[in-house]
């Protein structure tokens, strides 16, 4: 299951923000993700295991996640889904995020969810793929606010550590 939306933030940035920075986005989408947390490996690393704390359909949940997969050169990073919330629903789950560059300063933010139900009964997870964009787009309102604090005198920067690979 695939979708997309255009967002006013560079494909580098938003892709920085998902393989480097996942933590940081509980400051960019504070209704929808309430804490990212670090159990092993290292921020911006393949092999990383995290557990998101979410509200999704109005419930709190959380999904314990490894970075399976980050591309620098394609711009994208993959998560799959080792336990929580959603394991109650599918035997198998992979999130992987994609930037595409389009136009100065935007991409088109592309989110695939590669499942496995773990029985027919299970809807697909179409509110899932929603939540997703959504986040997306708190994601540049966060970035376009931000920039607006540049423009008024207010000072904030936001950098990936130089030692990631």
């Amino acid at each position: 299951m695939e979708g997309e939306v255009e967002i006013k933030v560079s494909a580098e940035t938003f892709h920085d923000v998902f393989s480097c920075r996942p933590h940081h986005i509980s400051n960019m989408s504070p209704a929808k993700i309430q804490n990212v947390d670090l159990h092993e490996g290292d921020w911006g690393k393949p092999g990383t295991v995290i557990t998101w704390s979410y509200v999704h359909d109005r419930v709190a949940k959380i999904a314990k996640e490894v970075i399976e997969a980050i591309d620098d050169a394609k711009l994208s990073t993959t998560f799959k889904v080792i336990g929580g919330d959603i394991t109650t629903e599918f035997k198998e789950c992979k999130i992987i995020v994609q930037a595409t560059p389009k136009g100065e300063g935007s991409c088109l933010a592309h989110w695939t969810l590669e499942y496995e139900k773990l029985n027919e009964n299970v809807p697909d997870p179409h509110t899932l793929l929603e939540f997703c964009i959504h986040v997306s787009k708190d994601v540049e309102e966060h970035h376009l606010a931000r920039a607006t604090n540049r423009r008024t005198g207010m000072n904030y920067r936001f950098q990936c550590p130089a030692a990631v690979v």
